[in-house]
């Protein structure tokens, strides 16, 4: 916790249910961070991680550009004061009419991994590039992504040469190494596969220009993960051992990486109990659970630092629940998390590194809860 959330949560009098505060001044210094770890390579800052209208601002102004999922994205970035050739729509899955209304607001940059989506950015984005996503294992990643995007490797040189054809700029090639990457060579792996791509299509008369590394980048919760600056030079070994002398423009996509860590939920017991009396587990019910923003907790893919105020005391497993009529709103029970003994109703805890890919998983209002509150500072 930085010494202004904690500034903010002393000043914060309402008990307004669990909210998120994020501090601005951890995402800049992550965003210089990244550039510097990459001083070639340009930032498009994954808008879905959270599209605060502050974050985007600060970004924009620091030269960022933004990897946006939706016409809805786009319209925020415009308004953050970013130009529309700072702009990629990277969601392979688009509407017709949706690329047609970026493209009428000067986006240029588009994301395929199909020949029908080829199709349609040829219809309603007449010449502007393409990059073709393939798909990545996601081994070493906790939250590894699935088959829904990206097309096999072997399929991309025929994507690419289609929007050739087509009247499209084949740009590059994306892809994406699993969300919360631990493993600092899993660029190199796709990057080899990248390379092959690379070289095929220069067979075929078409000579791509960029690589999209995608994100993948961790922010800190419970083990330590490695620096920036590692992945970095790990990242730049590998471009060199895969493109030799003629490396590609590269871009990068983070999200978590670049505000995971710059925010924190504050949030309030409301129950402990147990199931029976021979139950050596408790149930500590919060106000706040997978549909108030902790969707990530799924699978228990993502284990969020919990601190309480009475940590230091001896500790007890615990299942963690939210607080909704849904069987499946349960945050940790395969694996119980330990919580002081002392732990009682009305206590507040703070669930760390939460700036990522919460405030957008909220719902509005299931079972009557409102969505979860933002302040950024």
């Amino acid at each position: 916790m930085t010494e202004r959330i904690r500034k903010f949560l002393t000043r914060r009098r309402r008990e307004d249910g669990p909210c998120l505060v994020l501090d601005l001044e951890v995402v800049r210094e992550n965003y210089q961070a990244f550039a510097k770890a990459l001083p070639d390579t340009r930032v498009f800052y994954a808008v879905k991680a959270n599209p605060a209208p502050e974050i985007l601002k600060l970004i924009a102004d620091m030269g960022s550009s933004f990897d946006t999922a939706s016409t809805g994205e786009i319209d925020l970035v415009l308004a953050a004061g970013a130009t529309a050739d700072r702009i990629s729509f990277g969601n392979t899955i688009k509407k017709e009419r949706d690329i047609a209304r970026a493209y009428e607001l000067g986006v240029r940059l588009f994301a395929v991994d199909c020949e029908a989506e080829v199709e349609k950015v040829a219809r309603a984005a007449p010449g502007s590039r393409v990059f073709c996503r393939i798909l990545c294992d996601g081994t070493g990643a906790e939250w590894p992504l699935s088959r829904k995007f990206g097309c096999a490797p072997e399929m991309a040189p025929r994507v690419l040469e289609h929007a050739h054809r087509l009247g499209l700029v084949a740009h590059g090639i994306s892809f994406h190494v699993g969300s919360q990457q631990n493993d600092v060579k899993a660029w190199d792996r796709a990057l080899a596969t990248a390379g092959a791509i690379f070289r095929d299509m220069s067979e075929r008369g078409i000579n791509l220009q960029m690589v999209n590394l995608g994100g993948g980048f961790p922010a800190k919760y419970l083990k330590e993960v490695p620096k920036v600056q590692v992945y970095g030079r790990a990242i730049f070994k590998a471009l060199r051992k895969h493109f030799g002398n003629r490396i590609p423009e590269t871009i990068i996509e983070p999200g978590r990486g670049l505000v995971g860590d710059a925010g924190m939920i504050e949030a309030e017991v409301v129950l402990i109990s147990k199931k029976s009396d021979e139950d050596d587990v408790r149930w500590v019910y919060l106000d706040i659970g997978k549909f108030g923003g902790l969707a990530e907790t799924m699978e228990e893919a993502i284990r969020y630092p919990i601190r309480t105020p009475r940590d230091g005391d001896a500790t007890t497993p615990c299942i963690i629940a939210g607080p909704t009529c849904d069987s499946a709103d349960v945050l940790y029970e395969k694996t119980p998390y330990p919580l002081p003994i002392s732990l009682a109703i009305g206590d507040k805890v703070l669930i760390e590194a939460c700036g990522a890919y919460t405030t957008t998983y909220s719902s509005v209002a299931f079972n009557g809860f409102p969505p979860l509150k933002s302040y950024v500072i």
